[in-house]
This record gives structure tokens, C-alpha cells and sequence, in this order.
């Protein structure tokens, strides 16, 4: 069983930057795709932004400019740059991968159908 557990989550001012982490039990290398999503009040669960083994990726229109998803392999570990967070910003964020080649060839950020999540880390964004 593949295990996903993030952190770097925390209390921040709006403007200001965070940078997640999400370990992973296994390589890395094994996920065809990996990616974030979050929920905060305003809405249900979204898929925020997504990498592929090809180190493509993908971002949902409110986090673009703002986010950079990446990942390193030598540290079996996801990260996720938050840059000028803003208080709609602020909910629990969530690692999730699929080593899947089929189901995993579809890696973009809407991507809602992950085989392993973690557990989230929590974001607070104060105005």
C-alpha cells in the first residue's frame, strides 16, 4: 500500500508563500501521475494542479502563475510552491498519485479518480 504524507501546511499572510511537501512511500518514479487538490469552505474538493512523468503539468486557472507543482525523484517527494496566497487560498491541501499507465495518462489538474491520497496538511491564509 502506497503511503502519501504532507506537510508544510501553517498559518500565512495573504501575499505571502508556503511550499508543501508530500513523501511518498515508494519512488516516485513509479507514479505516472501525481498531483494536489484541496477543499477549502467555498468549495467542494478541486484538483489543483497535476505532473507527469514527462514533467508536464498542469494547473487550474485560479492557482496558474501563482503555484508550481514539481517533484524529486532522489526524495521520493512532491512539492507544491504557493506564491502570493490569498485568503480564498486557505483549506486542507492533499497529495495524491496513480502509478497507473492507463488511468495515469490522463494527468491534469482536474484529475479526480487518484488511487492513493494522503492525509492533508492544513493552509491558513489571513487577510
Amino acid at each position: 500500500e502506497v503511503q502519501l504524507v504532507e506537510s508544510g501546511g501553517g498559518p500565512v499572510q495573504a501575499g505571502g508563500s508556503l511550499r508543501l511537501s508530500c513523501s511518498a512511500s515508494e519512488s516516485t518514479r513509479s507514479f505516472v501521475c501525481m498531483g494536489w487538490s484541496r477543499q477549502t469552505p467555498a468549495k467542494q474538493r478541486e484538483g489543483i494542479a497535476a505532473i507527469s512523468s514527462d514533467g508536464s503539468t498542469s494547473y487550474t486557472t485560479s492557482v496558474k502563475g501563482r503555484f508550481t507543482i514539481s517533484q524529486d525523484n532522489a526524495k521520493n517527494t512532491l512539492y507544491l510552491q504557493m506564491n502570493r496566497l490569498k485568503p480564498e487560498d486557505a483549506g486542507m491541501y492533499y497529495c495524491a498519485a496513480d502509478p497507473d499507465r492507463y488511468s495515469g495518462s490522463w494527468c491534469y489538474s482536474a484529475k479526480s479518480d487518484w488511487p492513493y491520497r494522503g492525509e492533508g496538511t492544513q493552509v491558513t491564509v489571513s487577510s
